[in-house]
Protein backbone atom coordinates (compact mmCIF):
# COMPACT_ATOMS: atom_id res chain seq x y z
CA UNK A 1 0.00 0.00 0.00
CA UNK A 2 2.52 2.74 0.69
CA UNK A 3 3.86 2.70 -2.81
CA UNK A 4 0.52 1.91 -4.49
CA UNK A 5 -0.35 4.82 -7.13
CA UNK A 6 -3.46 3.28 -7.76
CA UNK A 7 -6.60 1.06 -5.87
CA UNK A 8 -9.31 -1.00 -7.62
CA UNK A 9 -11.90 -2.32 -5.00
CA UNK A 10 -15.17 -3.74 -5.25
CA UNK A 11 -17.87 -4.24 -2.97
CA UNK A 12 -16.55 -5.85 0.05
CA UNK A 13 -13.25 -3.95 0.30
CA UNK A 14 -13.65 -0.70 2.40
CA UNK A 15 -11.45 2.24 1.41
CA UNK A 16 -11.49 4.58 4.54
CA UNK A 17 -9.62 7.25 6.10
CA UNK A 18 -7.19 4.88 7.78
CA UNK A 19 -6.62 3.17 4.95
CA UNK A 20 -5.56 6.44 2.72
CA UNK A 21 -3.92 7.31 5.28
CA UNK A 22 -0.97 4.26 4.70
CA UNK A 23 -1.06 4.98 0.58
CA UNK A 24 0.61 8.05 0.34
CA UNK A 25 1.97 8.01 -3.17
CA UNK A 26 -2.23 7.15 -3.93
CA UNK A 27 -3.42 9.13 -6.73
CA UNK A 28 -6.89 7.32 -7.59
CA UNK A 29 -9.17 4.92 -6.37
CA UNK A 30 -11.19 2.95 -9.16
CA UNK A 31 -14.40 1.28 -7.72
CA UNK A 32 -15.50 -1.84 -10.15
CA UNK A 33 -19.11 -0.82 -10.04
CA UNK A 34 -21.66 1.72 -9.39
CA UNK A 35 -21.95 2.29 -5.70
CA UNK A 36 -19.27 4.51 -3.55
CA UNK A 37 -20.79 3.56 0.43
CA UNK A 38 -17.45 1.28 1.06
CA UNK A 39 -15.15 4.51 -0.24
CA UNK A 40 -14.68 7.55 1.78
CA UNK A 41 -14.74 10.42 -0.83
CA UNK A 42 -14.61 13.03 1.49
CA UNK A 43 -11.33 11.61 3.19
CA UNK A 44 -9.80 10.84 -0.63
CA UNK A 45 -10.74 14.14 -1.76
CA UNK A 46 -8.98 15.78 1.11
CA UNK A 47 -5.59 13.84 0.47
CA UNK A 48 -6.23 14.97 -3.14
CA UNK A 49 -7.10 11.18 -4.15
CA UNK A 50 -9.59 11.21 -7.33
CA UNK A 51 -12.38 8.72 -6.74
CA UNK A 52 -14.12 6.81 -9.86
CA UNK A 53 -16.53 4.47 -10.67
CA UNK A 54 -18.15 2.80 -12.87
CA UNK A 55 -21.85 3.57 -12.95
CA UNK A 56 -23.21 1.91 -15.90
CA UNK A 57 -21.22 -1.31 -15.77
CA UNK A 58 -23.24 -3.52 -13.94
CA UNK A 59 -26.95 -2.20 -14.29
CA UNK A 60 -28.51 -4.45 -16.77
CA UNK A 61 -26.67 -7.39 -14.87
CA UNK A 62 -28.15 -5.81 -11.19
CA UNK A 63 -31.63 -5.46 -12.64
CA UNK A 64 -31.96 -9.02 -13.96
CA UNK A 65 -31.37 -10.42 -11.01
CA UNK A 66 -33.57 -8.20 -9.19
CA UNK A 67 -36.16 -9.29 -11.13
CA UNK A 68 -34.68 -13.21 -10.77
CA UNK A 69 -35.17 -13.04 -6.78
CA UNK A 70 -38.83 -11.47 -7.79
CA UNK A 71 -39.87 -14.23 -9.86
CA UNK A 72 -37.89 -16.92 -7.36
CA UNK A 73 -39.70 -15.51 -4.18
CA UNK A 74 -42.74 -15.10 -6.68
CA UNK A 75 -43.08 -18.46 -7.12
CA UNK A 76 -41.50 -20.35 -4.21
CA UNK A 77 -38.74 -21.51 -6.55
CA UNK A 78 -36.00 -22.14 -4.06
CA UNK A 79 -38.35 -24.58 -1.79
CA UNK A 80 -39.79 -26.20 -4.08
CA UNK A 81 -36.42 -26.82 -5.89
CA UNK A 82 -35.32 -28.05 -2.19
CA UNK A 83 -38.25 -30.24 -1.87
CA UNK A 84 -38.11 -32.07 -4.83
CA UNK A 85 -33.92 -32.66 -4.22
CA UNK A 86 -35.10 -34.08 -1.05
CA UNK A 87 -37.13 -36.75 -3.59
CA UNK A 88 -40.90 -35.56 -2.99
CA UNK A 89 -43.16 -34.59 -5.31
CA UNK A 90 -45.55 -31.96 -3.39
CA UNK A 91 -47.24 -29.88 -5.96
CA UNK A 92 -50.36 -28.65 -3.98
CA UNK A 93 -47.19 -27.38 -1.40
CA UNK A 94 -46.15 -24.22 -3.66
CA UNK A 95 -48.59 -22.05 -4.95
CA UNK A 96 -47.19 -18.53 -6.11
CA UNK A 97 -48.70 -15.63 -7.59
CA UNK A 98 -48.76 -13.63 -11.09
CA UNK A 99 -46.82 -10.59 -11.65
CA UNK A 100 -49.92 -9.52 -14.47
CA UNK A 101 -51.88 -7.09 -13.60
CA UNK A 102 -50.05 -6.32 -9.76
CA UNK A 103 -48.79 -2.94 -8.42
CA UNK A 104 -45.19 -2.80 -8.47
CA UNK A 105 -43.27 -0.27 -6.25
CA UNK A 106 -39.83 0.58 -7.27
CA UNK A 107 -38.27 2.34 -4.32
CA UNK A 108 -35.31 4.52 -5.81
CA UNK A 109 -35.98 5.37 -10.01
CA UNK A 110 -32.03 5.46 -11.06
CA UNK A 111 -30.60 3.47 -13.31
CA UNK A 112 -31.36 0.08 -12.22
CA UNK A 113 -34.23 1.11 -11.14
CA UNK A 114 -36.02 2.19 -13.91
CA UNK A 115 -34.66 -0.56 -15.97
CA UNK A 116 -36.46 -2.98 -13.45
CA UNK A 117 -39.61 -0.97 -13.61
CA UNK A 118 -39.43 -1.69 -17.72
CA UNK A 119 -39.14 -5.31 -17.86
CA UNK A 120 -41.61 -5.62 -14.84
CA UNK A 121 -44.07 -3.41 -16.95
CA UNK A 122 -43.47 -5.97 -19.84
CA UNK A 123 -45.16 -8.34 -17.58
CA UNK A 124 -48.03 -6.34 -17.41
CA UNK A 125 -47.93 -4.99 -14.08
CA UNK A 126 -48.77 -1.45 -12.62
CA UNK A 127 -45.33 0.66 -11.81
CA UNK A 128 -45.20 3.22 -9.00
CA UNK A 129 -42.38 4.64 -7.64
CA UNK A 130 -41.35 6.37 -4.62
CA UNK A 131 -37.50 9.11 -5.22
CA UNK A 132 -37.47 12.25 -3.73
CA UNK A 133 -34.95 13.27 -6.59
CA UNK A 134 -37.67 12.16 -9.47
CA UNK A 135 -39.79 14.62 -10.82
CA UNK A 136 -43.39 13.49 -11.77
CA UNK A 137 -43.13 14.74 -15.14
CA UNK A 138 -40.08 12.69 -15.84
CA UNK A 139 -41.46 9.54 -13.90
CA UNK A 140 -45.05 9.95 -16.33
CA UNK A 141 -42.37 9.94 -19.26
CA UNK A 142 -41.77 6.66 -18.40
CA UNK A 143 -44.93 5.63 -17.66
CA UNK A 144 -44.76 5.47 -13.75
CA UNK A 145 -46.88 7.01 -11.15
CA UNK A 146 -44.26 8.49 -8.70
CA UNK A 147 -46.04 8.60 -5.23
CA UNK A 148 -45.01 9.38 -1.50
CA UNK A 149 -42.96 6.39 -0.07
CA UNK A 150 -46.32 5.49 2.42
CA UNK A 151 -48.22 5.87 -0.44
CA UNK A 152 -46.52 3.33 -2.43
CA UNK A 153 -46.10 1.09 0.70
CA UNK A 154 -49.93 0.77 0.55
CA UNK A 155 -50.33 0.15 -2.24
CA UNK A 156 -47.37 -2.32 -3.89
CA UNK A 157 -48.09 -5.93 -4.49
CA UNK A 158 -44.45 -5.98 -5.27
CA UNK A 159 -41.79 -3.87 -3.95
CA UNK A 160 -38.54 -3.18 -5.57
CA UNK A 161 -35.39 -1.60 -3.32
CA UNK A 162 -33.23 0.81 -5.58
CA UNK A 163 -31.74 3.01 -3.57
CA UNK A 164 -28.21 3.68 -2.66
CA UNK A 165 -26.97 3.46 1.00
CA UNK A 166 -26.86 6.95 2.64
CA UNK A 167 -27.42 8.35 6.32
CA UNK A 168 -30.60 9.22 5.19
CA UNK A 169 -31.47 5.90 2.96
CA UNK A 170 -29.92 3.65 5.84
CA UNK A 171 -32.44 1.23 7.49
CA UNK A 172 -35.31 3.12 5.50
CA UNK A 173 -37.80 -0.04 5.03
CA UNK A 174 -37.93 -0.52 9.33
CA UNK A 175 -40.59 -1.96 11.20
CA UNK A 176 -42.86 0.92 11.12
CA UNK A 177 -42.94 0.92 7.39
CA UNK A 178 -43.46 -3.00 6.90
CA UNK A 179 -46.18 -2.30 8.74
CA UNK A 180 -47.51 0.26 6.59
CA UNK A 181 -46.89 -2.32 3.18
CA UNK A 182 -50.14 -4.64 2.00
CA UNK A 183 -50.59 -7.67 3.04
CA UNK A 184 -49.00 -10.71 1.11
CA UNK A 185 -46.20 -8.03 -0.34
CA UNK A 186 -43.23 -9.68 -1.53
CA UNK A 187 -40.06 -7.34 -1.00
CA UNK A 188 -36.70 -7.22 -3.11
CA UNK A 189 -33.46 -5.76 -1.99
CA UNK A 190 -30.39 -6.19 -4.60
CA UNK A 191 -29.26 -2.80 -4.19
CA UNK A 192 -27.50 -2.32 -0.64
CA UNK A 193 -27.49 -4.40 2.67
CA UNK A 194 -28.88 -1.81 5.34
CA UNK A 195 -31.59 -0.37 3.68
CA UNK A 196 -34.09 -2.62 5.21
CA UNK A 197 -34.11 -4.19 8.95
CA UNK A 198 -33.64 -7.93 8.10
CA UNK A 199 -35.03 -8.69 11.66
CA UNK A 200 -38.05 -6.85 11.44
CA UNK A 201 -38.53 -8.10 7.60
CA UNK A 202 -38.19 -11.42 9.16
CA UNK A 203 -40.77 -10.99 11.77
CA UNK A 204 -43.05 -9.71 9.54
CA UNK A 205 -42.69 -12.86 7.17
CA UNK A 206 -42.76 -15.48 10.24
CA UNK A 207 -46.57 -13.25 11.21
CA UNK A 208 -47.72 -13.43 7.65
CA UNK A 209 -47.72 -9.97 7.24
CA UNK A 210 -45.42 -10.36 4.25
CA UNK A 211 -45.83 -13.31 1.64
CA UNK A 212 -41.72 -13.34 0.78
CA UNK A 213 -38.59 -11.60 0.13
CA UNK A 214 -35.70 -11.83 -2.27
CA UNK A 215 -32.58 -10.25 -0.81
CA UNK A 216 -28.68 -10.51 -2.78
CA UNK A 217 -27.57 -7.60 -0.10
CA UNK A 218 -27.40 -7.73 3.72
CA UNK A 219 -26.03 -5.24 6.47
CA UNK A 220 -23.05 -7.05 7.58
CA UNK A 221 -21.10 -8.82 4.80
CA UNK A 222 -20.07 -11.48 4.37
CA UNK A 223 -23.24 -12.67 6.18
CA UNK A 224 -23.43 -16.20 6.81
CA UNK A 225 -26.37 -16.40 9.83
CA UNK A 226 -29.65 -14.47 9.36
CA UNK A 227 -33.11 -15.14 10.73
CA UNK A 228 -34.23 -14.69 7.15
CA UNK A 229 -31.96 -18.06 6.12
CA UNK A 230 -34.39 -19.85 8.10
CA UNK A 231 -37.52 -18.87 6.45
CA UNK A 232 -38.66 -20.93 3.52
CA UNK A 233 -40.25 -18.10 1.58
CA UNK A 234 -37.24 -16.10 1.36
CA UNK A 235 -34.37 -16.15 -1.61
CA UNK A 236 -31.00 -15.38 -0.89
CA UNK A 237 -28.10 -14.67 -2.63
CA UNK A 238 -24.46 -13.77 -1.77
CA UNK A 239 -24.10 -10.32 -3.61
CA UNK A 240 -24.65 -11.61 -6.87
CA UNK A 241 -26.18 -8.40 -8.68
CA UNK A 242 -22.73 -7.36 -10.75
CA UNK A 243 -21.55 -10.94 -10.89
CA UNK A 244 -22.00 -11.60 -14.66
CA UNK A 245 -19.08 -12.01 -17.16
CA UNK A 246 -20.41 -8.79 -19.37
CA UNK A 247 -20.97 -6.35 -16.22
CA UNK A 248 -16.89 -7.21 -15.66
CA UNK A 249 -16.43 -6.58 -18.89
CA UNK A 250 -17.99 -3.20 -19.02
CA UNK A 251 -16.35 -1.92 -16.25
CA UNK A 252 -13.10 -2.18 -16.81
CA UNK A 253 -12.89 0.41 -20.33
CA UNK A 254 -14.90 3.11 -18.67
CA UNK A 255 -12.59 4.00 -16.25
CA UNK A 256 -10.79 7.63 -16.95
CA UNK A 257 -7.12 7.47 -17.32
CA UNK A 258 -5.50 8.89 -14.31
Amino acid sequence: MPQADALLVRSATTVDAEVLAAAAKLKIVARAGVGLDNVDVDAATARGVLVVNAPTSNIHSAAEHALALLLAAARQIAPADASLREHEWKRSSFSGTEIFDKTVGVVGLGRIGQLVAQRLAAFGARIVAYDPYVSAARAAQLGIELLSLDELLGRADFISVHLPKTPETAGLIGKDALAKTKPGVIIVNAARGGLIDEAALAEAITSGHVRAAGLDVFATEPCTDSPLFDLPQVVVTPHLGASTAEAQDRAAPTWPRA
